[in-house]
């Protein structure tokens, strides 16, 4: 009982003797006279900031900050923030970071910055004496040989949370380059400028280069660097995500940031090096702009470094970025006009060049440019850089003057078969982008007045449907059609052929069965030269699944671009004796009809392109390029007229060959990797001829696809 009564009276005496509440005020002066102090008082002018007690002062003005505001209502300003704004305390601590003194003060006062901006919630940088001395300590970030990169780029991003919350602020922050300063975080010149050589002048081999690329590449996506580059990045996406018009003009018109990204994509792009493997550029996967160079140190080599340091700003500039930085189209489009000016040029040159090497890796990186880029507006300012704007018909005769179009396509006939595969596959990544005048520009624009078909003298015409038209008939009626059943896409060719040959009647007059079509295609190449009957698993309908399913993306690509499904009709005015199909088709036929004498890759590539041309649901395309039985006028030549043309070669060819098929079906068994390598003369003609028949069955599948659809 004792022992009870004696802490209860401790207890007591500790109550009735406490201190009073400490003033917020004078406890705030009292740490803030603290810090100035120790200037006053100190001699030892290399001691660090963190054995001082600076940080603990910095700590508990803030913490006095924090709770004054939250005993404040929405409206006031308590004392000590009233005594902070005053007595201009962040431009003296500003003044203290920039001097370093003492050493390390800088790291304080980011932080002192960072803390105040996230926990005091009302709006802060539209006071003149806070956005001031951000600006300065702005100024500070980003610079050479800096030890707070941490610091700095989550200060910035500070920054850029309080400007997305109020975009009114943007106004203030912009005053000085915040994005420059978020650029520089991401990308630091700690090894000064670089040389803008093209891949053309850099001598292979030459180890400077090399070496300092490399250090600039571990300098900058290091694991070191890594978190410091996305939060940069993450700053300006949310800069840039601005959702009001007046933020995203004046960051895309009163900052660097355009000029920056487009100079920094020159700069990483001339720093690559002229041994670079088209076929690594191509098959180098897309990467996400945040996700660290992790791959192991065989894979960090010289060139491989280099290229992923590139695909990664190539990405992030004008595709990544375009998706993301803005939801108004003032950013991307400056971005993409400033990019075809400045980095196009540099390509130009690439591409124009003589040397063979220099074209072939020009054009796979921008092959590899292509295919990443996903924005609209990129999309459209880049094709029309590489294509043009014109929209006339072509002339057989006519000077090209759109000079990169005309270096590209004359590139797809190119003496190197490298080059001509390359630059393939680029105008294939052109044609899947959702740009309809891309493929206006390379084929619709001398195909719209139908001018390849013979002009009906009495002026009636052929205005049918591309797909199934409305017409009366019990055998047209799809539903009772045995042809087109639920099991349509396990069909063989030969039940494909039987049924339609069974069930289906001609049309009237000038109306193409689909299924004479599908037909004539098959039934293109001889007997003696198809081994699909040879080989399991080759037969038509494998081709039929995968037309399905690229027909259904490419109408869903074309969706909005409001095609019409009948044919237009041709015009009596317009002579058909000035029919050119164009440079670009002109291309693809005169490669088709060497199908028997090129490289097996090349033949691959031009088929594609073809096929992807041929899936298009526009009228006058499937016309020309999937309809044998058009009227076609003198000179004029379509896809069929060609492949036609190609088997009449063959089958004088295949006399001159003893045991014709056996060779074919061995190359083609060597080619699905299921015979070994042996010395079977004629290869090329061999697999000329197996392309020939693969692509026969593809054209012929596109087009049951697209009538069934």
């Amino acid at each position: 009982m004792d022992m009870f009564s004696k802490l209860t009276n401790l207890f007591q005496q500790a109550l009735e003797t406490r201190e009073p509440s400490v003033n917020l005020l004078d406890s705030f002066v009292e740490h803030w006279k603290g810090i100035t102090n120790y200037y006053i008082e100190t001699t030892d002018e290399t001691r660090p900031v963190k054995q001082t007690d600076i940080p603990w002062r910095l700590k508990q003005m803030l913490d006095i900050l924090v709770y004054e505001e939250g005993q404040q209502g929405p409206e006031e300003t308590g004392p000590c923030m009233e005594y902070l704004l005053q007595h201009k305390l962040l431009e003296t601590l500003c003044t203290l970071g920039k001097a370093q003194y003492p050493p390390g003060m800088n790291h304080q006062v980011l932080v002192f910055f960072s803390k105040i901006l996230v926990q005091i919630q009302k709006p802060m940088l539209h006071i003149i004496n806070v956005y001031r001395p951000v600006q300065k300590l702005v100024r500070l970030c980003g610079l050479l040989g800096s030890q707070t990169e941490k610091e700095e780029v989550h200060f910035l991003f500070v920054i850029c949370t309080r400007v997305k919350q109020d975009p009114y602020v943007l106004n203030y922050i912009l005053e000085v380059s915040l994005t420059d300063r978020l650029f520089l975080c991401y990308f630091p010149s700690q090894h000064g400028p670089h040389p803008r050589l093209s891949p053309l002048e850099q001598k292979p081999g030459e180890f400077e280069i090399k070496h300092e690329i490399i250090n600039c590449s571990q300098t900058c996506l290091g694991l070191q660097k890594c978190r410091v580059a996305r939060k940069a990045c993450e700053s300006l996406l949310l800069l840039a995500s601005l959702p009001e018009e007046e933020a995203a003009e004046c960051l895309a018109e009163s900052t660097p940031l355009c000029q920056l990204l487009v100079e920094r994509l020159c700069e990483l792009y001339s720093q690559l090096p002229a041994m670079l493997d088209p076929t690594e550029i191509h098959s180098f996967p897309q990467i996400n702009w945040s996700d660290p160079f992790t791959q192991d140190e065989e894979s960090q080599s010289f060139p491989g470094m280099a290229l992923y340091i590139f695909s990664q700003w190539d990405m992030l500039c004008p595709g990544y970025w375009m998706d993301h930085l803005t939801k108004c189209l003032l950013v991307p489009c400056s971005l993409a006009n400033l990019q075809s000016e400045t980095y196009g040029l540099i390509l130009i040159i690439g591409l124009c060049s003589r040397s063979e090497m220099g074209v072939l890796v020009n054009t796979a990186l921008l092959c590899c440019m292509v295919r990443n880029v996903q924005s609209p507006a990129l999309v459209e300012e880049l094709v029309l850089f590489l294509l043009g704007r014109d929209t006339q018909s072509e002339l057989c005769l006519d000077t090209e003057t759109h000079v990169l179009r005309y270096h590209l396509i004359e590139h797809c006939d190119h003496i190197s078969d490298e080059i001509s595969i390359t630059t393939l596959r680029l105008f294939e990544e052109l044609l899947k982008k959702p740009y309809r005048d891309t493929l206006f520009n390379l084929a619709l624009r001398n195909l719209e007045n139908r001018c390849y078909v013979t002009h009906t003298p009495g002026g009636v015409e052929d205005n049918r449907h591309f797909t199934d038209p409305d017409h009366d008939g019990e055998n047209d009626e799809l539903e009772e059609d045995p042809f087109f059943t639920e099991d349509e896409f396990n069909s063989s060719e030969e039940q494909l052929l039987s049924r339609s040959q069974l069930t289906r009647e001609p049309r009237c007059s000038g109306q193409t069965q689909a299924v004479e079509i599908v037909n004539s295609f098959l039934c293109l190449v001889p007997q003696e030269a198809k081994t699909s009957q040879h080989v399991q698993g080759a037969g038509y309908d494998t081709y039929v699944h995968d037309a399905n399913k690229q027909f259904k993306e490419c109408t869903a690509l074309t969706q909005a671009w409001d095609w019409s499904e009948v044919l237009k009709p041709t015009e009596s005015a317009i002579s058909s004796s000035d029919f050119f199909e164009g440079h670009f088709l002109k291309i693809l036929f005169d490669r088709i009809g060497r199908i028997l004498e090129q490289p097996y890759e090349l033949n691959l590539q031009v088929t594609s392109v073809l096929s992807r041309l041929a899936l298009f649901p526009h009228p006058q395309l499937h016309e020309y390029l999937l309809d044998p039985y058009i009227s076609l006028v003198p000179g004029a030549r379509s896809l069929f007229s060609v492949l036609i043309r190609v088997i009449g070669e063959l089958m004088q060819r295949i006399q001159l060959i003893p045991n014709f098929t056996e060779k074919l079906v061995h190359v083609r068994r060597q080619l699905m990797g299921l015979d070994g390598e042996t010395g079977v003369d004629h290869v090329t003609l061999l697999q000329g001829v197996i392309v020939l028949e693969e692509f026969c069955k593809e054209l012929a599948a596109i087009a049951f696809v697209k009538w069934h659809s």
